[in-house]
């Protein structure tokens, strides 16, 4: 797998700010990728040293709606999450700005 389909996207949340302040950073990855994996691609796309990989799968949520009297369900899409740990004074900027820092 490339670099590029490991990672799919940043994961910007209230608590993954806060994590970026102890050089931890949180990413949507590939459901089948590895943690060695996910450690070479973060590697090659921010050229950063990666300390540690750890890995959650975040089922995805059931909906409920209603409209026009009519009742349906559906289910979010299941994710995986990587939280990236870097060596201390390295961070990760995307695009020239840097998401993770306030």
């Amino acid at each position: 797998m490339d670099a590029r389909d490991v990672i799919l996207a940043p994961r910007i949340t209230e608590k993954s700010m806060a994590d970026a302040l102890v050089q931890q950073y949180t990413f949507v990855v590939h459901p089948h990728a590895t943690k060695t994996q996910i450690r070479h691609a973060i590697e090659e796309l921010f050229k950063v040293n990666v300390l540690k990989v750890n890995t959650v799968n975040v089922r995805g949520k059931m909906r409920h709606s209603a409209r026009r009297g009519v009742r349906t369900a559906g289910k979010q899409s299941d994710i995986k999450k990587a939280i990236v740990t870097l060596k201390p004074g390295q961070k990760i900027e995307l695009g020239g700005v840097n998401y993770f820092e306030q």
